[in-house]
């Protein structure tokens, strides 16, 4: 077996260098550089938030004005969704999936690669707005007029031009990626992987993709709408030639309420995962977590116009989104349940990932709660645009921070080879939960007082002092948690210790293969018996992984595809296509994108597979 090894490795060697990380189709160095790209714009993100938060320290200050202050919080929104949460879930999706279903890649690892450099491009398109001032600033929801063709009368600049095709690029990129990834699933399972044998995580991934599939065109289509509305005078959404700004709306949410599943069933997946490892017991109820996922699913489409109850819809519409949206809390609590159950009565070490995993169910539950809130139309009109709802956002979206801090110290070793510091991470999540409810607690209190969210100032006496300066200390105490996790990352990074392939006594196909694993995965591809065989094969209950023996560990029949240089190619020219509608349009560049992209297809299409 150890000859068979090394045989192996010298077989499928890593490629090294710039050139083989630009061109590669690997499904773990794509997920590395999503991992690290994703966490840089975290940062990016989080500077924005400080910086709002430091205008806020005070009534009536002026360390930003408010029309920097509307690129702050229209791109720290876009920032922290579109490029930090989604692509953070990309580089588990990538790095984990073909390792828990047995498989060797994804289904397509060319289209893989080209939806990760499509999202780098489309996030530095957006953000190289920067460079001109031009920061998108009319809201991450971008609602009209703001962004209709009667835009530069209230936003001059062409900010909402960098958040319209910034945004359009990103979503071409999230659509191909859903798709390969609902491929992957259905057709790469391992041997006896039955659905009912799949991974909780897998079956997160499995539904965010068919989320994404069905809600990212819709979506795209609005953003064409908004793109014709603002180059070719379409009046799509400009109410003074006939067009209704209220479809807007209508096309944003039925993308944006999906698109919080869409970031926080994978959150589901990884907790799921990690709470049954560190209670050693098998996750309770895993029937009715799968179909209670299935639920939120097909509920996630019904529930977009609770976001709409202040448009003027009429009682009927109000009553019916109220309805639903109080429904789809039903499969929702009995995931929560189901996580209590899971821990009940285990035998629970303590370990960084456990913590987390254990905030982020009391965080999303008190994020939930305020949710059903605003089930309740009179409520919602109340709070609509005061910070109760930033409180209630932040507690459901960035509370899932803690979910892929959990993933990330749980993963670390099986991405990287290297094992985080498990005392300095106990640190850092104290750290983080105080400074978490610090921030956002207390917005809850100064939103039911009426402080108006968007806005870059207030005035003293109108009793908002006290709790915006707990807020704003708080943020800094998150900074300081964030700089604390970066100094374990570098220590890991640095250290000459390497990680052992299952340090968690692990329950899923990863675990069985080294730390980090070869570039082929797998050298015989697993069996699977049973939905934690790899436990049962540990603790000596009968069930084992076995192997297919049809290749004997040499390789044979081992089918690597060869990198490949049209997929940042591609992408490159989808963004300079997109570039040529940024400002006076432009259609050389937009040509000359097209040429690009086609040619690279055709080519790619002729490429040798081996």
């Amino acid at each position: 077996m150890a000859q068979a090894a090394i045989s192996l490795e010298r077989q499928f060697a890593e490629p090294k260098g710039l050139g083989s990380w630009l061109t590669t189709v690997d499904h773990k160095r794509i997920g590395i550089l999503y991992f690290i790209s994703s966490f840089l714009f975290f940062c990016v993100g989080g500077l924005m938030a400080l910086t709002m938060r430091t205008q806020l320290i005070v009534p009536d200050n002026t360390l930003v004005g408010p029309h920097l202050f509307n690129q702050l919080f229209t791109t720290h929104g876009l920032v922290m969704i579109f490029l930090f949460v989604m692509p953070m879930n990309s580089a588990f999706f990538n790095f984990l999936t073909p390792l828990m279903i047995g498989a060797r890649d994804v289904a397509f690892p060319r289209l893989n690669s080209f939806s990760f450099w499509l999202f780098l491009f489309g996030a530095l398109m957006m953000l190289s707005g920067g460079l001109f001032g031009d920061l998108p600033n009319g809201g991450w929801f971008g609602y009209a007029p703001l962004t209709s063709s009667v835009s530069p009368a209230y936003l001059p600049g062409h900010g909402v031009d960098f958040f319209m095709m910034g945004v359009q690029v990103l979503g071409i990129s999230s659509i191909a990626s859903g798709l390969n990834f609902f491929v992957t699933i259905i057709n790469m399972r391992a041997p006896g992987m039955s659905l009912m044998r799949m991974p909780i995580y897998i079956w997160m991934v499995f539904i965010t993709a068919i989320l994404l599939l069905l809600a990212m065109p819709p979506f795209a289509i609005g953003l064409f709408e908004m793109t014709f509305d603002r180059k070719f005078d379409a009046n799509f959404f400009n109410a003074t030639q006939g067009g209704d700004p209220v479809l807007w709306q209508h096309i944003f949410w039925v993308f944006g309420h999906p698109e919080v599943y869409i970031l926080v069933l994978p959150a589901f997946g990884m907790i799921s995962e990690i709470l049954p490892v560190f209670s050693r017991k098998p996750l309770f109820g895993y029937s009715f977590m799968v179909y209670s996922a299935c639920a939120i699913g097909f509920l996630a489409f019904g529930v977009w116009a609770h976001h709409m109850f202040v448009v003027g819809l009429g009682p009927v519409a109000n009553t019916a989104f109220s309805g639903v949206t109080m429904l789809i809390a039903i499969p929702t609590g009995v995931k929560i349940f189901n996580w209590l159950g899971t821990v009940w009565g285990g035998s629970i070490k303590i370990n960084t990932p456990l913590l987390y995993s254990a905030a982020f169910v009391g965080i999303f539950t008190m994020g939930g709660i305020t949710g059903v809130m605003h089930a309740s139309p009179p409520i919602d009109y109340q709070q609509s645009d005061t910070y109760f709802i930033v409180a209630h956002f932040h507690y459901v979206v960035a509370g899932i921070a803690f979910a892929m801090f959990g993933a990330i110290y749980y993963w670390f070793p099986k991405f990287f080879g290297k094992m985080l510091d498990d005392k300095m991470g106990q640190i850092q999540f104290w750290v983080t939960l105080v400074g978490f409810n610090m921030t956002f607690f207390p917005m809850h209190f100064v939103g039911v007082d009426g402080m108006s969210r968007r806005y870059y100032t207030y005035h003293a006496g109108m009793g908002f002092d006290f709790w915006n300066m707990i807020a704003t200390m708080g943020a800094y105490v998150l900074g300081v948690a964030i700089i604390l996790l970066v100094i374990n990352m570098v220590r890991a990074w640095t250290s000459s210790e390497k990680a052992p392939a299952d340090p968690w006594d692990g329950r899923t196909l990863e675990w069985t293969i080294p730390s980090p694993p070869p570039i082929y995965n797998f050298a015989e591809v697993p069996v699977v018996h049973h939905r934690d065989a790899f436990w049962e094969q540990k603790h000596g209950r009968g069930a084992k992984v076995a192997r297919h023996q049809h290749h004997g560990g040499h390789g044979h029949g081992i089918h690597l595809p060869p990198p490949s240089i049209y997929p940042i190619l591609m992408a490159a020219g989808i963004t300079l296509m997109a570039a040529g509608f940024i400002g006076t349009f432009t259609i050389w560049l937009t040509a000359a994108g097209l040429a690009l992209f086609i040619f690279c297809l055709f080519a790619m299409a002729f490429e040798p597979i081996s």
